[in-house]
């Protein structure tokens, strides 16, 4: 046999198993249709980094990339075992939930997963209890979403969103 024939057959021999195993490595969160099974969810998105019981009796499972990443997701099972739409919860969208009802810290951490940052920021009677998340703005922008809890943290109070300082650069600037 030649040597350019045993190359070959060697070459294809690898790389079409290669080039299966990276196509299946493209699947992301989006290809898991909703009303899947939980055991197909995990196989594709592995172990949560984060779950919880809710009222209902249903499970919230949370896979974050916090504290240091910037995305996390999330998909909540039915007593049955079947999970809904996996989807991703570090957005602008998903943080106007915030809006809507009364948001303890257990509940933020169960919509969102754990935060990057815990701390407190104000002074006197604006001291507040504040929650970061790290996130990509419109999958771009480096951000974070502040969450504020009030002085005792008891509830959500406000939120809003800011570059993350991470990113910042400063520039030198030359003066005559």
């Amino acid at each position: 046999m030649k040597p350019s024939r045993i190359h070959n057959k060697t070459l294809a021999r690898y790389t079409i198993p290669l080039l299966a195993v990276l196509l299946s490595a493209c699947s992301t969160y989006r290809d898991i249709p909703a009303n899947s099974p939980e055991q197909l969810v995990l196989s594709k998105m592995g172990r949560p980094t984060h779950q919880c019981q809710l009222p209902d009796g249903s499970r919230r499972l949370i896979w974050s990339t916090q504290p240091s990443g910037q995305y996390a997701y999330g998909t909540t099972i039915s007593k049955e075992g079947i999970a809904d739409k996996v989807s991703s919860l570090l957005t602008e969208s998903h943080f106007r939930r915030l809006n809507e009802g009364t948001w303890t810290q257990q509940a933020v951490v169960c919509e969102f997963g754990p935060p990057a940052e815990t701390g407190r920021t104000g002074l006197g009677e604006k001291n507040e209890v504040v929650w970061t998340y790290r996130y990509k703005q419109a999958n771009y922008w480096n951000n974070v979403m502040y969450v504020y809890f009030g002085r005792h943290g008891e509830q959500v109070t406000h939120y809003h969103s800011g570059p993350d300082p991470r990113y910042e650069v400063e520039l030198p600037f030359f003066f005559d």
